[in-house]
C-alpha cells in the first residue's frame, strides 16, 4: 500500500476503511459484534503491511491479554447482580427509597434506587423488574408515566455507562489502561449531577409535554398502590442496609486499593504486610469475589434460597456476560493491531500535533460509532481500541485516564434511536410511540452523553 498511496494517506484511508467495513458488517450484513471486529482488526493489519503470520500472534496477544483480566470481572459481576435481581434486592432497594422521599419526590428516589441497582444489575433487567413500581405511582398521583419513567431511567443508564463493575466501564478501564478506583471514583463524581439533569430536572419538562399514562390495571387486580405489587410477592425481601452494604463493599474496597497504592508511591504509608494486603483485598478480582460470596450467602442462603437454585442463577448469568467478554476481547484484539502494525504510534503522533483534546476526540469517536450502529457498548470498545495507541503520547495521569473512559461512556450513551435495542425496550414498556420515544428518551440519552463531557472535560482541567 505504501508504494500506491502518500504516507500521510495511509493511516486515515486505513482507518476509515476499516471502520466503513465494521459498519456494513454490523448493519447491512447483520453479523455480530466480536466477528465484525475481528474481521476489522485482521483487514487493519493487512492494509497496514502486517504478515499474516505475525498477525496472528497480535490477534492472540490482544485477546488473551484483554480477556485474562476482564473476564474475572464481568463474570463475578453478573453472578452477583443475577443474585441481587432474584433476591428482590432491586425492588426492596426502590421501595425504600420511595417511602423516605415521599411522594412529592419520588422521581428523586427513582433516580438514586436507579443510580444504585444499576451498579451490579444489567440496565434492560432493572428497568424491567421496577417498571411496576412507575405503574403503580403514576396510577396513583394521576401524572404522566414520563415523571417517574426517565428518573429511573437516568439513573440506570448514568451508573451503567460511568461506574464499574457494569461492563462498560470496565472494558474500556483495561483496555485503555485506567484505574478502576480513579474511575468508580470519578464516576460518581460526575455521575450524580449527570443523573440529576437528565432525570428528575429533565423529567419535571418532558412530563408535560408528554402525558402518557400506564396500562389498564387487569380487573382481577384492582390494586392501585405502589405497596400492592411488592406485598403479593410471596417471599420476604431483604433489607436496605443489607442491599446497600453488599453493593458498596466491592466499590470500598477497589477504592480502598486505589488510596492505598497512591500513599505506599507517596511514601506516606510504609509498603508491608497490611498495605500489601489491603491491595490484595482491594484489587477487583478479590473485592468481587468477596461482594459475590456475601451476596450468595445474605441474599441467597439466609434468604431461603436453595443452593441448586444459586447454581442455576450462576450458570443463567453468565450467557449474557460470555457475549460482552468476546466482543471485549475483539475490541483488545483492535487495540493490538494498531500498536502491533505501527498505526497507533502515527495516530498519536497526528493527535499529539493538533490541537484536539484526547477526551474530546474519544468522545467524538464514541457518539459517532454509536450513532451508526446504535450498541453503546460496541461504541465504547471500538474507541477505546482505536484511541488506546494514542495515550502514551498524552502521558495521562491516573485521574485523566479514568475521565477518559467515562468521556468514552458518554459519548457511546448519545442520540439512541431507531438501530438501538434500548430505544424500543423503553418505548415499549413505557407506552410511547416513535416520535414520543424519541422526545424523551433520546434526549435524555444525549444531555448524559453532553453532561457526562461537560463533567468530566472541566474536572480533566485540574488533573
Amino acid at each position: 500500500m505504501s508504494t500506491m498511496i502518500p504516507d500521510f494517506l495511509q493511516l486515515p484511508i486505513i482507518l476509515v476503511v476499516g471502520f466503513v467495513v465494521l459498519l456494513l458488517l454490523v448493519l447491512k450484513f447483520k453479523i455480530h459484534a466480536f466477528i465484525a471486529l475481528l474481521i476489522v482488526s485482521i483487514l487493519t493489519g493487512l492494509l497496514a503491511g502486517m504478515s499474516p503470520v505475525s498477525l496472528l500472534g497480535t490477534i492472540q496477544t490482544g485477546m488473551g491479554g484483554t480477556l485474562g483480566y476482564i473476564a474475572v470481572i464481568v463474570g463475578l459481576g453478573s453472578i452477583f447482580g443475577k443474585i441481587l435481581e432474584y433476591s428482590g434486592g432491586a425492588e426492596a432497594l426502590s421501595m425504600y427509597l420511595l417511602n423516605k422521599f415521599g411522594e412529592d419526590k419520588a422521581p428523586w428516589a427513582l433516580t438514586l434506587a436507579g443510580f444504585i441497582i444499576a451498579i451490579p444489575v444489567f440496565f434492560d433487567v432493572g428497568f424491567i423488574i421496577l417498571v411496576p413500581v412507575l405503574y403503580s405511582l403514576s396510577r396513583k398521583t394521576g401524572k404522566s408515566l414520563l415523571l417517574y419513567g426517565i428518573p429511573l431511567l437516568a439513573g440506570l443508564a448514568v451508573t451503567h455507562s460511568f461506574i464499574p463493575p457494569t461492563p462498560g466501564p470496565v472494558a474500556v478501564a483495561e483496555i485503555i489502561g485506567a484505574n478502576l478506583g480513579w474511575v468508580i471514583f470519578l464516576g460518581f463524581l460526575t455521575g450524580i449531577p449527570v443523573a440529576i439533569l437528565a432525570g428528575p430536572v429533565f423529567a419535571q419538562y418532558i412530563s408535560k409535554k408528554i402525558v402518557v399514562m400506564p396500562p389498564a390495571l387487569d380487573n382481577n387486580n384492582a390494586s392501585s398502590g405502589p405497596n400492592d405489587y411488592y406485598e403479593d410477592k410471596p417471599r420476604n425481601f431483604p433489607a436496605f442496609r443489607l442491599i446497600v452494604m453488599i453493593i458498596g463493599c466491592p466499590l470500598l474496597l477497589i477504592i480502598a486499593n486505589t488510596i492505598t497504592s497512591v500513599l505506599v508511591k507517596k511514601e506516606i504509608l510504609a509498603d508491608g504486610f497490611w498495605t500489601e494486603m489491603m491491595l490484595f483485598i482491594g484489587h477487583p478480582f478479590s473485592a468481587l469475589t468477596i461482594a459475590t460470596l456475601l451476596a450468595m450467602y445474605f441474599l441467597g442462603i439466609k434468604q431461603g434460597i436453595d443452593k441448586k437454585i444459586l447454581q442455576q442463577i450462576s450458570n443463567d448469568s453468565l450467557g449474557p456476560a460470555g457475549i460482552i467478554i468476546l466482543v471485549t476481547g475483539a475490541g483488545g484484539v483492535l487495540k493490538q493491531v494498531l500498536i502491533d502494525s505501527g498505526l497507533g504510534g502515527q495516530l498519536a503522533q497526528s493527535v499529539a500535533a493538533s490541537p484536539i483534546n484526547p477526551l474530546v476526540l474519544a468522545w467524538i469517536i464514541a457518539a459517532i460509532v454509536r450513532i451508526t450502529q446504535g450498541s453503546a457498548t460496541v461504541a465504547m470498545i471500538t474507541s477505546a481500541g482505536i484511541i488506546s495507541p494514542v495515550l502514551p503520547a498524552f502521558a495521562l495521569s491516573d485521574p485523566q485516564q479514568a475521565l477518559l473512559v467515562i468521556a468514552i461512556a458518554s459519548g457511546a450513551t448519545i442520540l439512541s434511536h431507531v438501530n438501538d435495542s434500548g430505544f424500543w425496550l423503553v418505548g415499549k414498556y413505557l407506552g410511547l410511540n416513535e416520535k414520543q420515544t424519541l422526545q424523551s428518551w433520546t434526549v435524555m440519552e444525549t444531555i448524559i452523553a453532553l453532561g457526562g463531557l461537560a463533567f468530566s472535560w472541566t474536572l480533566y482541567q485540574f488533573f
